[in-house]
């Protein structure tokens, strides 16, 4: 069997998958990223334990995370939930579980498999974006993931834009694609428009769809 997480900004979500792809059973859990990166670990670990209880087996693992792990010293990267930049998130999360994981971008893992068995499926190139706590994108070329000399390939959240009122960004620059596309920013521009009927991203887009 093998267990499937997407680690998220605001939450994280593990799938565990029999060995003709067949879901058993799936969990979400949020992702306490305001208690710092020593949490993460703890809440992975505990995922996973859950998870492997459930099927009452020991599984592999996988995990697509946001930014990408340096080439150069083994630590993320490019990573929306800031706290987890400059760990060693591999490293410490096999430690934890006693065995060896994969992990990968998040939007290359998402691009992929649309690429391979998806709406994209049969395609040469294909761009797969994600918009959720951060904005991130996968490129793929003929099936396989185009990542580029910097394990970047494809993102595209911090291409600065020319809007009124430019927001900073944790990246150092202003006004990029992330503070604007992503779940947060679009909340953000909801209510310095004048929205109070929201309280979350959900309900922005909830609102657009029934003209409130």
């Amino acid at each position: 069997m093998r267990i499937g997480i997407d680690l998220g900004g605001t939450k994280m979500e593990g799938i565990v998958l029999d060995r003709q792809g067949r879901l058993l059973t799936k969990k979400r859990t949020p992702t306490p990223a305001a208690q710092g990166y020593s949490a993460i670990v703890d809440a992975l670990a505990l995922l996973v334990n859950a998870l492997e209880k459930e099927v009452g087996q020991s599984c592999s693992v996988g995990m697509a995370t946001p930014g990408a792990i340096s080439a150069h010293t083994g630590k993320m990267k490019n990573c929306n939930t800031t706290c987890i930049n400059g760990q060693p998130l591999l490293t410490d999360f096999e430690a934890r579980l006693g065995r060896r994981v994969r992990i990968a971008n998040d939007a290359d893992c998402f691009a992929l498999s649309e690429a391979r068995d998806g709406a994209a499926a049969g395609h040469e190139v294909v761009f797969g974006v994600i918009l959720g706590t951060g904005v991130g994108g996968g490129v793929i070329f003929n099936g396989h993931v185009h990542s580029g000399p910097n394990s970047i390939g494809g993102e595209w959240g911090h291409t600065p834009l020319v809007v009124d009122g430019a927001l900073d960004c944790y990246c150092g620059k202003q006004g990029c694609v992330e503070t604007v596309l992503s779940g947060p920013g679009l909340l953000r521009d909801y209510r310095r428009g004048g929205g109070t009927l929201a309280v979350d991203t959900s309900g922005v887009v909830d609102g657009a769809r029934s003209g409130t």
